[in-house]
């Protein structure tokens, strides 16, 4: 919450040298603020339903927030697919009690009502496909870590939900504590210590950014993108030799007709014909693709075109969540050692000014937990429109061979 260094922190340094605070993040929301501007224009395009193969020219356009991007922001709240997941959600957290530590297939008894379309769906369109096909294993290995940045939202949507009951009690001794130093009781301190001592005995509700599970899931998603991008890059090279060889063996055949004909008329030996014959048939071997040759070719780019945008668009949003995650648990860092000093000396001063700066920053740290649920239902939608667009790419063929 203390996003800024205030006048307590300076006046610790000197008062309390053991107490020593640096400030928690000064200017952390400028350093977020391209990543998250890059994010929003992503999100503006996922639900309006763009996808597109354009992603490496969208990926390195110099973003920076403006009013247009605000709007499109206010728009893609009212939007009905994200309203939807959003009470879906809530809904859910409603009537489940969240339980720590709990199996994995708890876990995703949670994640299949807001998992769509389910894995059900996705199994019987993968069974249209080639199973021992290079693309149908890369489209099977989207659908596998769509599922996780699903699991890790839903985990992430917890944290909002444990921050808001971490700092219940702050916001209700911001709201009851004297504006007025002069008119503060021992007993309005002995509170504020109460409140401080809870708070303090409390984890970080948000896990440190450097997390296994968010650099593995970068990963993830970044080895799958530059694998769908190898493999469909081999995969039309391979068509175009196929179709330079095609074009030779035509003009070739062309040839070898005009040719035997001419040997036919100038030549009347047998042994000289069957020779050119011969010869033709071994240097120009003729093949011809068919017409369901071209149609699985054009098949197997637009799935290269889904899978590919869909895993773009996801690695825009894990990083725009991680910008986030990073702000609020370096916010209750910041908040935590600023409440240690008032717990360590007990001082009313340092209690007021502490409650002064947590005053001060409540408003900043809320829209920050706001920005990330937001983010966590841009992404539910983001990957389940992800997820119906590449399950219609794939339904309507009964096989492939790519």
């Amino acid at each position: 919450m203390s996003s800024f260094p205030s006048p307590l922190q300076t006046q610790t340094r000197s008062q309390h040298s053991q107490g020593n605070v640096a400030s928690p993040f000064p200017n952390v929301l400028r350093e977020h603020e391209n990543c998250l501007c890059k994010c929003l224009n992503q999100i503006c395009s996922v639900l309006s339903g763009n996808f597109t193969d354009d992603t490496p020219s969208s990926s390195t356009t110099q973003l920076s927030p403006t009013l247009n991007l605000s709007h499109e922001y206010s728009l893609a709240l009212q939007n009905n697919s994200y309203n939807e997941i959003r009470h879906m959600i809530e809904a859910q957290m409603q009537v489940e009690n969240v339980i720590e530590g709990e199996v994995t297939d708890t876990h995703h008894l949670r994640l299949s009502p807001v998992l769509r379309p389910n894995r059900d769906c996705v199994h019987q369109a993968l069974l249209h496909t080639n199973p021992n096909a290079t693309l149908t294993h890369l489209l099977s290995t989207y659908f596998d870590h769509s599922e996780n940045i699903t699991t890790l939202c839903l985990m992430l949507r917890q944290c909002v939900s444990r921050a808001r009951t971490l700092y219940a009690p702050i916001t209700h001794l911001l709201q009851d504590f004297p504006y007025d130093p002069s008119s503060i009781h021992i007993s309005q301190c002995n509170s504020a210590i109460d409140v401080f001592t809870q708070f303090d005995s409390l984890d970080n509700p948000f896990p440190s950014p450097d997390s296994h599970d968010f650099n593995e899931m970068h990963h993830s998603f970044s080895q799958l993108k530059e694998q769908l991008d190898h493999h469909r890059n081999k995969s039309l090279s391979r068509f175009r030799v196929l179709h330079r060889a095609t074009s030779g063996s035509a003009f070739c055949l062309i040839g070898t007709v005009v040719g035997v004909a001419i040997s036919a008329v100038v030549i009347s030996t047998h042994a000289l014909a069957a020779f050119v014959g011969l010869v033709s048939t071994s240097l120009c071997p003729i093949y011809v693709p068919s017409h369901l040759k071209k149609k699985q070719l054009a098949h197997m780019t637009q799935l290269y075109a889904a899978a590919r945008s869909g895993t773009f668009f996801h690695i825009n949003h894990l990083e725009s969540i991680v910008c986030l995650v990073d702000l609020l648990h370096s916010a209750v860092k910041g908040d935590r050692e600023l409440i240690r000093i008032a717990l360590k000396s007990r001082d009313i001063y340092l209690i007021y000014e502490v409650v002064k700066d947590l005053r001060n920053s409540r408003n900043k740290f809320f829209d920050k937990l706001k920005e990330l649920e937001d983010h966590i239902y841009f992404c539910f939608d983001a990957v389940n429109k992800s997820r119906a667009n590449l399950v219609d790419q794939i339904h309507p063929h009964q096989s492939s061979n790519s």
